[in-house]
Order: structure tokens, then sequence, then C-alpha cells
């Protein structure tokens, strides 16, 4: 005689439906900071205004793209090792986090998930400082693919503002100088992607390995280009760029 109540199915999930977008992050001369907007999108309907993608774990910034509960699954993943290296290392010594081991453990995590079809549907972004207290910056996407580099950027990020970042981009840029030229990236994401929004936050982390994360805030926009005030019926060609 059978169960009336059938066991419930195993269910992967198949597509992200929280979205975040980009996340852009460079070195400086004065350790890394990353820019990410405050915008979570149920589909296309800009559903909450205040989530908050840059986060600090253990002295690591950790800047996501993507599913934005899979980002928090991975940030209470990393709360919890935190909590146990702090714990196992006594209570008279001080831990701080170490940037590329947290960017390793990441890929681990995201290959992991992939080799079980369930993936986490994220973009990473992992900075701080290195084992040797030098400024790391490193990626990892959904299926543990991993790189670092001076420059990254999830999203339409890395189509629309690395190649900007890559034209402005130096070695000795102060802080002042990387901020702005983040804020102006994330202004053109702001124009170009429908996902993104003009209120952003800045982080960084310092050569000293202090965290510092900014409260959102709006950029000033300017919609005055004619290419958005000029009907596409009156331009010149089929109104293309």
């Amino acid at each position: 005689m059978f169960s009336s109540t059938a066991a419930p199915s195993r269910e992967h999930t198949s597509q992200p439906i929280v979205t975040g977008t980009s996340v852009l992050g460079l070195k400086y001369a004065g350790g890394v900071m990353l820019a990410a907007d405050t915008l979570a999108s149920y589909g296309g309907m800009a559903k909450y205004k205040n989530a908050r993608r840059l986060v600090s774990v253990d002295n690591v910034l950790l800047g996501a793209g993507g599913e934005y509960s899979d980002f928090q699954a991975i940030q209470r993943l990393l709360e919890a090792n935190a909590l146990e290296e702090q714990c196992m290392s006594g209570l008279h010594e001080q831990h701080r986090g170490n940037a590329k081991e947290t960017w390793n453990y990441l890929r681990a995590v995201m290959y992991n998930r992939r080799n079980k079809m369930n993936p986490l549907w994220n973009d990473l972004v992992v900075a701080g400082l290195d084992e040797s207290k030098k400024p790391f910056l490193g990626w990892v996407d959904k299926i543990g693919t991993t790189f670092e580099e001076n420059l990254v950027a999830t999203g339409f990020g890395s189509y629309l503002a690395l190649p900007l970042m890559r034209e402005k981009y130096r070695t000795d840029l102060g802080e002042g100088e990387a901020r702005a030229l983040l804020e102006d990236c994330m202004r053109i994401l702001f124009y170009r992607d429908c996902r993104a929004s003009n209120r952003i936050q800045i982080a960084k982390v310092e050569d000293s390995g202090e965290v510092l994360i900014s409260d959102p805030y709006e950029l000033d926009t300017q919609w005055d280009s004619a290419a958005f005030v000029t009907p596409v019926a009156d331009l010149d060609g089929d109104g293309g760029w």
C-alpha cells in the first residue's frame, strides 16, 4: 500500500532570483578599494534599494554580484570560519584575516558547489592583505574560476567599466583619484545598466590592514546629453552608438 504523502523532491537553484549587479575593485597606492551599488533586483523590478553588497569579514573585504541570498550564505560561512579561527588562536592573540587565504577558500567552496550541480550564483571580489601584508585583489566566479589582478569587475562592469578603468589606471593612484575613478565608472554603469543604481558604497583596505566601508550615498548624475534628450527618431541613422 502506497503512502498518500510523497517525500518532497530535492530542488537545486536553477537560476538567480534576487540579484545585484556590478562590483568594481582596484589597487591604489595606499591599499585596495571596492565599489558597488545597493540595488537588488527581482527580475526586472528594482526590489530592494538598500541591499549592501560590500561586507568585511575578519579584516577581509568581500563584494558580490549575483544572487543576494547566496551572498548572505557565503558571508555567514566566512563569519563562522572567522569565529572558529579566533577561538583556536586564543583569547590573548588577535587574529587577522588573510585575503589570499579567503580567496583560495572561496574558490574551493564555489567549485565544490558547482560539482554538486547546485552552484552559489555569485561572482565575488575579495580584497585585503596577503600573508606578506601586501594589498591583494582577487575574483572568483560561481564555478570556481579565479584570478588576481590590479583591476577587477563583475557583471556589466566587466564590459562597460573595466575598459575605462584600464584607460585611467596607474599603480601610483592616490586614494582620492582611485575613489573618483570608481565613482565615474559607477555613474557610467547607472546610465547604461538597467539593473544598476546611483546609490553606492565605497570600501577600502589600507596598507595598515584597517577596513572602512562607507554608508550608502547617491552619485550626482546628468541627463542633459543630447543622446538622452533627443528622441531616437530625430537622430541620424538608426539611433545606435
